[in-house]
This record gives structure tokens, C-alpha cells and sequence, in this order.
């Protein structure tokens, strides 16, 4: 047998080493990647079924008093209303006191401070009187299924999350990426390959155009 050209030893030898690096960032995209898809993929069936699987609202309610100190740092005043967040330490008393986070931006008026909470699978709020340093609370968890479906929306879940939908989307384009082209490298010795490529594109394609109005 003849030794091969060197052209061909070379087209080889980039082939070679193309194909290793596309296995490389596949697999490492793919285990990146695998939980979130996991994750993805299930909550996608429930949101779709969400009118036959939603669970049941769970509400609790809660009063509490101010201390008279921290009462009259929020006595009503003349100001308009607006939009900030609570003094540190009333915002302190009602973490520690109601186990709330209490630092986001809440709504001031005349009469009363209202701090809205949404959070993924339920939503909760704190209203303080001004006038007499009453408290009450609210929180409703609506169980596992709408907090999963709630991460999956990115809903009220965070700055973390959002970062990690971020790097999770990039990781699902790496893996399809590289896959597509591992697909068209194997493709000569796979013959449904395109036609496979070819469904998955046309049929969504198809039920969007003929089915969804």
C-alpha cells in the first residue's frame, strides 16, 4: 500500500483534530447544560397542562405592632406620594419579626406604606398604617409545580437566576451548534440525517402557519 499524500495526511490530521474539539465542547456544553434542559423540558409539560395540574393556593395572614419608636419615624407627613424603600431599621424589625425580605422599593401615601413581594410560585406584601405603626402581611404559595414554572418563566426568581438563564441559554446554543455540526460530519454515513433536520424545522414550522391563528 501507498503511503498518503501529504495534503491528504493534512486534510485528515484537521479533521481529526476539528472533530475532537467538537466532541470536546459537545459533551462539556451537553453537561453544562443537562440538568437546566432536564428542568426545562418538564416544566414546559406543565406549563402547557398548567389549567389541569395547578395546585391549590395556600394563604397566611399576619398583624403585628411596630414599637412606638420606630412608629413614629413613619408618621404621616405632607410629602407626595412616592416610591422608596422602608428605613433600614423598620425594614430590619420586619425581617426578623415577620421573616420577610423587606428591601426592595415600596410604595409611600399618605396613609400607608405598601411593600409588594412577588416571588417565584406565590407572592406576598407588607402594608404598615402610618398612622398607628399596624403591620399586616400576606403570603400565598401556590405549591412546587408553579415555583418550578415560575423559574422556567423567570419570573420574580432574582438577578442570580437571570445570570444563570443567561449562561445556560449560551450552553443550549454551544450543544446545538457543535451538534449541527457533528450532524453534517456523520451525515454521508447516515442518510436519514437531513431528512430527520428537515421534520424537526418543517413540522413546528407547519403547525404555526396552518394550525395557530
Amino acid at each position: 500500500m501507498h503511503a498518503s499524500s501529504p495534503p491528504l495526511a493534512r486534510k485528515r490530521s484537521r479533521k481529526s483534530f476539528w472533530l475532537k474539539q467538537l466532541h470536546t465542547w459537545h459533551w462539556m456544553s451537553s453537561a453544562i447544560s443537562l440538568i437546566g434542559l432536564l428542568l426545562f423540558a418538564i416544566t414546559g409539560f406543565t406549563l402547557n397542562h398548567a389549567a389541569d395540574i395547578e395546585g391549590a393556593p395556600a394563604t397566611r395572614d399576619r398583624a403585628v405592632q411596630l414599637p412606638p419608636a420606630l412608629a413614629r419615624s413613619l408618621a404621616p407627613d405632607d410629602q407626595p406620594d412616592a416610591k422608596k424603600p422602608l428605613p433600614a431599621p423598620v425594614a430590619t424589625w420586619i425581617e426578623q419579626e415577620l421573616q420577610l425580605p423587606a428591601a426592595g422599593v415600596a410604595e409611600w401615601s399618605a396613609d400607608e406604606i405598601y411593600l409588594a413581594l412577588p416571588r417565584p410560585g406565590g407572592d406576598a406584601w407588607v402594608a404598615i398604617a402610618r398612622d398607628t405603626g399596624k403591620v399586616t402581611s400576606e403570603v400565598t404559595t401556590r405549591g412546587w409545580i408553579a415555583y418550578l414554572n415560575d423559574l422556567h418563566k423567570g419570573r420574580n426568581a432574582g438577578t442570580a437566576w437571570k445570570w444563570f438563564i443567561d449562561i445556560f441559554a449560551f450552553a443550549c446554543l454551544v450543544f446545538t451548534l457543535t451538534g449541527l455540526v457533528l450532524l453534517w460530519m456523520h451525515s454521508k454515513h447516515r442518510r436519514s440525517t437531513w431528512p430527520l433536520v428537515t421534520a424537526g424545522l418543517a413540522i413546528p414550522a407547519l403547525i404555526a402557519l396552518l394550525l395557530i391563528h
